[in-house]
């Protein structure tokens, strides 16, 4: 049975994380549920140069779903299958996570179709990881990191690492890619592992 994958893409900054997970599965062909806020289409825009104003045709183009399969929804969307704890996803992406949204999780406001997702993730024991694209950190926020942990989140900051020597932008993306995709136990090549 194929995997069920849910991507959140919000408005902090590192974008290109998200888009490259979310080719990363549809490519290795699982199901990948995609919700992006309204912010994250503005970083699109700002960091990715996209042209946002047709977003279906930015869904169709940019995240092509040739061999996995892509369900994209709208922050207000509460009939979506996600907003259950009776559908059976494996595990779902917060990338990149800003502030405002992991603070949501972390008091269970579920105001969004986002938030919803996260918050029946934590209920029903389910794998929910938060990659903070954030610096510096204040007290406030690392609390809420803290919180989350303890019930079961995995934070996954968008921190690099550099002993694969990377020598492109690309390297870099794909070592925090990689981190996303070892939690998530989904195999790839996508860096050069220590000691091999």
């Amino acid at each position: 049975m194929r995997k069920v994958f849910v991507v959140g893409i919000t408005g902090a900054s590192g974008a290109v994380y998200g888009v490259r997970l979310t080719r990363q599965l549809l490519l290795h062909d699982y199901k990948v549920h995609l919700i992006i806020t309204e912010a994250g289409w503005q970083v699109f825009k700002e960091e990715l140069d996209w042209d946002t104003s047709d977003r279906e045709l930015i869904m169709k183009t940019k995240f092509p779903a040739e061999q996995g399969e892509l369900h994209y929804h709208t922050l207000r969307d509460f009939t979506a299958p996600v907003a259950s704890g009776s559908y059976r996803s494996d595990a779902m992406v917060i990338v990149p996570c800003s502030m405002g949204t992991l603070s949501g999780i972390a008091h269970g406001a579920s105001g969004n179709l986002l938030e919803r997702t996260a918050d029946v993730m934590l209920k029903e024991g389910k794998k929910l990881v938060l990659v903070p694209r954030e610096t510096p950190l204040n007290a406030i926020q690392l609390e809420n990191m803290l919180r989350l942990s303890q019930l079961g989140a995995r934070i996954v900051p968008a921190m690099p690492g550099y002993y694969h020597k990377p020598q492109t932008m690309d390297d870099v993306i794909n070592f925090v890619v990689g981190k996303m995709l070892d939690t998530l136990d989904v195999p790839h090549d996508l860096f050069r592992r220590w000691g091999d």
